[in-house]
């Protein structure tokens, strides 16, 4: 028998955690796997509870990678309502609290045995390279194909010193993601530019949304009117992610808007500072704890507020048009893809902004085509993702490459040549704990610590022995 092509999807969250890339990766590798054609692996970080108590919500923690599979597994088959074919292996990980993200330690590329090696896909790739040591990922797998999930760029312009810090991140993204990736895929405009990238939006919704919002469309068919109360926001509760632009806009028209109620619900690190600037406000705008967008709680809201433009694709605006419900959002690049939807209406200034909400709360929603429900599925997006990352051609492309000899090999060689030079430098800087510390790594994450290689069953490193084989892994 033919065997099957394998492909390795790592990012960079898990469940619990509900964030778009403990998510989208999640489903990705369910329908990759769907059809049976594909071996697909799902590689997620690993914390140990200190860490577990810092990132998950609700004070769930896990003993053991195996009751968080479990856990995960049975989340996902409760959405999809079908048994997923495809494995889950975990990764060293650590919470980097600064950042507010997930950082690998050690070579994760490892996880993966060298005979599978086929696909990976990098869910994130800047976020699992720039401290990245190890073996090449172009070295290892056939195709590396990144996914852009996240403007970094944007988020570090409104920190301290931001823009020096944005001109030099965005170099060093530059630098990893052309060094480890042979494709890139970007979600949408407003994600960093790299060189010979596609922008593509290959994302799906949870199918629980559009289930929702076709019971939603039976009842405005029926003459009801399912949407019972007005507008809404739901997201991580951190002013980067949209709270300032909202709250802002709401204060800056409490006339025109009179009468407007608005629920907010997230958690985060700035959520006393939004209670506070809601309570200031002569709006009623209620703030309560994050819940998980497919709550019923959520059914009868008509309106979703979204001003943020620090998404690439943002998750949440997706689900509520699948919903059935009217988005108003920030003409901007995240938002493209929402625009071909009728219930999507965008603004570009604070009067664009009041018109729209009131548009929204004065009109029904026009119900989903069956056309627009299949772009927000989850099997367009695998549909798209397959097109546009040529996964079937991986193998031919390789074979091609090896069996190619013409006069344009001078040059190609020459750049391969810089190209190595490039990772090699990158390899030797990664191994410097001085190095690492001073561009912004987790200390002492250049292996995974002795409670993780427990907890995982991770063989202990191996001294120099371990050094020597990875300065050959760098090379092809």
């Amino acid at each position: 028998m033919e065997r099957k092509q394998h492909i390795a999807i790592f990012t960079t969250a898990s469940l619990p955690w509900m964030t778009g890339t403990a998510v989208n990766p999640l489903f990705r590798a369910a329908y990759l796997a769907k059809d049976g054609g594909r071996k697909v692996t799902l590689v997620i970080p690993w914390l140990s509870l200190k860490d577990q108590k810092l990132v998950y919500p609700n004070n769930t923690t896990f003993s053991s990678p195996s009751e968080q599979e479990k856990y995960i597994r049975q989340w996902l088959e409760e959405r999809t309502a079908f048994t997923s074919g495809f494995d889950i292996r975990f990764y060293p990980g650590k919470f980097d609290v600064d950042k507010g993200s997930i950082l690998p330690a050690g070579d994760i590329s490892e996880i993966i045995p060298d005979e599978d090696a086929d696909v990976a896909v990098l869910e994130e790739p800047e976020h699992l390279t720039w401290f990245h040591h190890g073996k090449r990922w172009k070295s290892k797998f056939r195709l590396v194909v990144g996914v852009i999930h996240t403007n970094y760029l944007e988020y570090v312009k409104r920190e301290k010193n931001g823009q020096l810090q944005a001109f030099l991140l965005k170099y060093m993204n530059n630098w990893v993601v052309s060094i480890y990736c042979h494709k890139v895929i970007r979600l949408s405009a407003a994600t960093q530019d790299y060189p010979g990238s596609i922008i593509c939006n290959v994302h799906g919704v949870n199918p629980k949304f559009l289930d929702t919002g076709k019971k939603m469309k039976e009842q405005l068919q029926c003459g009801n009117r399912p949407f019972t109360k007005g507008a809404y926001y739901i997201g991580k509760m951190v002013w980067s992610k949209g709270y300032k632009e909202l709250l802002k806009l709401l204060r800056d028209h409490q006339k025109e808007l009179a009468g407007l109620e608005v629920d907010l619900f997230g958690s985060g690190q700035d959520s006393d500072e939004v209670k506070e600037a809601a309570k200031k406000l002569e709006i009623t705008v209620r703030v309560h704890p994050g819940r998980d967008h497919a709550d019923p709680l959520f059914h009868d809201f008509k309106v979703f507020l979204n001003p943020s433009t620090t998404d690439v694709v943002c998750t949440t605006t997706a689900e509520a048009l699948a919903m059935g419900k009217i988005v108003v959002c920030a003409d901007h690049p995240s938002n493209d893809f929402f625009k071909q939807f009728p219930n999507c209406l965008t603004y570009n200034d604070g009067k664009g902004f009041v018109e729209a909400t009131r548009k929204a709360l004065d009109e029904e929603p026009a119900p989903l085509t069956e056309a627009h429900r299949h772009e927000l599925s989850w099997e367009a997006a695998t549909e798209r993702f397959l097109r546009v990352a040529e996964l079937d051609q991986a193998l031919a492309k390789k074979m091609e490459r090896i069996a190619s000899k013409n006069f344009a090999s001078t040059s190609i060689n020459l750049r391969k040549k810089m190209e190595d030079a490039s990772a090699y430098l990158h390899y030797v800087a990664s191994g410097s704990e001085t190095t690492r510390r001073a561009f912004g790594a987790i200390p002492e994450t250049l292996q995974p610590d002795e409670e993780q290689r427990k907890e995982l069953g991770l063989a202990a490193p191996v001294g120099r022995q371990t050094s020597r084989r990875g300065s050959m892994k760098v090379r092809d």
